[in-house]
């Protein structure tokens, strides 16, 4: 087996990276930014079934500067490069994003060069492929960028696309034989295992929360974090996959409706909170104009973007779990841990 180093195993993503790399036998490295980490690391690896492993260990490393990375790295034959800054709220400045993602990339894919590791595997986002461009029916694919000089692009939105882009222009010049794959994931949902998770975890937990008496018009992909995970480790091993992006998208686009429609059909009293009534655009934008986190809801308001994940599918034989499978996951996890008013 190989000695992978996974970055950001304290996020809910790396998490599960971790956990399947763990369970096929791999000797397993992951970064944290501080060495206080480590506990958080172990409590969410125990919740998720694999006790004190012994072949996993621990580097501290932060993406904002040069310290940590190379000792990580060394011995490597694989790097998963899942950490990412990722802020609940909207910065004032857009580079206190950008600057992180893209240059905390480069400096792992720096590191992993200068030390003779085969093939890094970056966790990009469906948001470096479907935003910036006018409406249309067509599925987004791999081919397809987002355009940085489309309107009201986020921070986010434009760390993911400058990181990913910063990625492929490193290893075309600069890589001297280092392979590049890239996971491109719609909205993350799943089993939640501490109290670290993404943006879409959080649009369960405010439904069944009650935080949000009307939601508004906004649509994604859906994809189980579990999934994304094994994406990652085939992204990894297959020679097919090498200079490839991959989109991780379970099934349909859904609205945020339409989850709250999952919750209360499957999930019954746990489910009383969770609203029945979708906010006209109207009212969204004139609630949002205090509220700077709602404001980067706005672009988004009815706006369907459809994807495709064949490419994953019959290139690297990944299949993914169902929309509804991953929504009832992630309420079932918040709920056991008791993330949500009870």
């Amino acid at each position: 087996m190989s000695t992978v180093l996974v970055t950001g195993g304290s996020g809910f993503v790396g998490i599960h990276v971790v956990l399947q790399l763990l369970a096929a036998g791999h000797a397993v490295r992951t970064t944290v930014r501080r060495p206080d980490r480590q506990a958080d690391v172990q409590a969410m690896l125990r919740e998720g079934g694999a006790a004190t492993p012994e072949n996993l260990s621990f580097f501290t490393a932060d993406l904002t500067a040069d310290e940590g990375w190379r000792e990580a790295v060394a011995g490597c034959d694989y790097v998963l490069h899942v950490a990412s800054p990722l802020s609940t709220t909207v910065p004032r400045d857009e580079n206190e994003m950008i600057i992180p993602a893209r240059d905390g990339t480069l400096r792992v894919l720096r590191a992993a060069r200068d030390t003779g590791v085969r093939r890094v595997v970056v966790t990009s986002s469906m948001g470096a492929i479907s935003y910036g461009h006018p409406p249309r029916q067509e599925p987004f694919d791999e081919t397809d960028w987002t355009n940085l000089d489309g309107a009201d692009l986020q921070p986010y939105i434009r760390s993911k696309t400058l990181a990913e882009r910063a990625a492929w222009d490193f290893v075309a010049r600069e890589g001297e034989g280092l392979e590049l794959s890239v996971i491109n994931p719609a909205g993350i949902f799943g089993p939640v295992l501490g109290p670290d998770f993404s943006g879409s975890i959080e649009i369960v937990r405010s439904l069944l929360d009650g935080a949000m008496p009307a939601v508004p018009r906004v649509y994604f992909g859906v994809v189980d974090v579990r999934d994304v995970a094994d994406l990652h480790l085939r992204a990894m091993m297959a020679p097919e996959a090498k200079g490839e992006r991959f989109i991780a998208v379970s099934g349909e686009t859904m609205s945020i409706l339409d989850i709250a429609r999952v919750l209360r059909r499957e999930l019954g009293p746990a489910a009383r909170r969770v609203p029945h009534l979708q906010a006209p655009n109207w009212l969204v934008r004139l609630a949002a104009r205090p509220i700077p986190l709602l404001r980067s809801v706005v672009p988004m308001l009815g706006r369907v973007r459809h994807s495709s994940s064949a490419k994953a599918r019959s290139l690297l034989g990944w299949q993914a779990r169902s929309n509804d499978e991953a929504i009832l996951a992630t309420a079932e996890s918040l709920i056991r841990l008791g993330l949500v008013r009870g």
